[in-house]
């Protein structure tokens, strides 16, 4: 075994750590770049109707956010994470291709396809094949680390944001799509450059007291068991307690997690509705004309800056001032922020719908709420399914989290293609729905009581 470091010196990360953040990287500047461009092809290119193109974005979004469980449990359960990764990103480069080559939606829908397929294997399983490399006891280590896992995928995100529109513009579609997908491919080859380096973390094979599991012998029992505090409680003959109390645990924290589907629902239309009202804003700088896409990367940039801020300054000030900052209260305060973000657009839409043309940098303004209300939401939110998940039951907590995502996208989606508001109301009527949903998360949370678990929980 290694020494420890020098005290003061920092340890070093373990070799085949640079292929797997080189390899996110490279993935996460794909995903983006694809993605920054993708409601203004639809719309500008293949001649959707805008609803429709809005509508298009958002089922993706929720497709990448919805394969993630199929690929975790076949990582977890059946094939292993290296596997599984490399196993599907060869449909993700082959989603890429397809896109650039076949210029239709035909040809669109299939690619679309095949990229969800992969992000399924991949952003369930890099995280965690991360982690996977690091020895217990290295605590410090691991934190760093995932410090630079998220710091590459802004990092990705913000690049890709930054030149893949300007590459629409100047040499159309196939050369936009086209060089995503070749940054898929380089990252494909940079992972499995470093495979004999792994640390490979055997598949469990299939467990007989799953969430899943335990729930179906609950309602099969339900009748025959005799009646306890819970519904659960017919599960016991089959599963032993801590399964049980494990599936409790995850109900209740799907009560928390149900209203911040509104927030999903508001987040991811920074790539649709709001690309496409910039493109009816001035996007003059001195010299240089802004893309509509290009705004997106206020979004990472502000990632970047708000964090550390948040961490180092803002929530030790407010708690030296005896205000005392748990998961819960920052996710709420979060998603009220969150809801100005779409009070603001429907302002600037207003403008618009009344003859107006204000400067695209206005935008800043909404980006931010919305930046902020994702820091105090997202980030916090990890940390409590983390805490309040009981160590068997962690990767179905994480499952549902991500499950979240996808059907905030998939509301955003039906009213998009509803098509039942439009110009400053279809703003105005998200504002509303942040609202509703804040006020809900806000209740549900001062009833939730805390339960100790791998963790130690902070009271609410």
């Amino acid at each position: 075994m290694p020494s420890d470091p020098k005290p003061g010196r920092l340890e070093p990360y373990p070799p085949q750590i640079p292929f797997i953040m080189a390899s996110e990287g490279a993935e996460r500047f794909s995903f983006y770049g694809m993605r920054s461009i993708l409601t203004v092809y639809m719309a500008q290119y293949l001649l959707l109707a805008q609803h429709q193109a809005e509508a298009n974005y958002h089922y993706f979004v929720m497709a990448n956010y919805l394969m993630p469980l199929a690929g975790g449990w076949l990582a977890d359960r059946f094939f292993g994470r290296y596997h599984v990764i490399l196993w599907l990103s060869f449909g993700y480069v082959a989603g890429h291709a397809v896109i650039a080559l076949v210029e239709t939606r035909t040809g669109l829908y299939w690619g679309l396809a095949l990229i969800a397929v992969g992000a399924g294997g991949i952003k369930p399983c890099v995280s965690a094949l991360v982690g996977d490399q690091f020895r217990p006891g290295q605590t410090r280590l691991l934190e760093r680390v995932y410090g630079l896992f998220y710091w590459m995928v802004n990092l990705g995100s913000f690049t890709s944001t930054l030149l893949i529109p300007e590459l629409l513009h100047r040499y159309g579609p196939r050369a936009a799509f086209a060089v995503p997908g070749v940054l898929m491919a380089v990252a494909l080859a940079i992972f499995v450059a470093g495979r004999r380096r792994y640390v490979n973390v055997p598949p469990t094979g299939a467990n007989p007291d799953s969430f899943l599991r335990v729930v179906g012998s609950a309602l099969q029992r339900r009748r025959k068991a005799p009646r306890g505090p819970s519904w659960l409680d017919a599960a016991l003959d089959a599963h032993p307690p801590v399964a049980v109390d494990g599936a409790r645990a995850v109900f209740r924290i799907m009560g928390v997690f149900a209203a911040i589907t509104g927030f999903w629902a508001l987040f991811d239309q920074h790539g649709a509705s709001w690309v496409l009202q910039a493109s009816r804003m001035d996007l003059r700088v001195g010299g240089f004309e802004l893309r509509p896409s290009q705004l997106s990367a206020l979004n990472p940039i502000m990632v970047l800056a708000i964090i550390p801020l948040f961490q180092r300054w803002l929530y030790p000030s407010l708690e030296r001032r005896g205000l005392r900052l748990t998961p819960l209260r920052k996710m709420g305060t979060g998603m009220f922020v969150a809801t100005l973000s779409f009070v603001a657009m429907a302002v600037l839409q207003a403008m618009i719908d009344a003859g107006g043309k204000p400067h695209a940098l206005w935008q800043v303004v909404p980006y931010l709420f919305l930046t902020v209300g994702e820091v105090m939401v997202s980030v916090t939110g990890l940390e409590f399914a983390y805490t309040q998940a009981p160590k068997t039951m962690k990767s179905t907590i994480m499952s549902i989290w991500l499950l979240t995502f996808a059907l905030g996208n998939l509301i955003t989606a039906v009213v998009s293609q509803l098509n039942r508001f439009r110009g400053a109301a279809y703003f105005a009527f998200f504002a509303g729905l942040m609202l509703v949903a804040a006020v809900a998360f806000a209740v549900i949370a001062r009833r939730y009581r805390p339960v100790q678990s791998a963790v130690t929980a902070e009271p609410t």
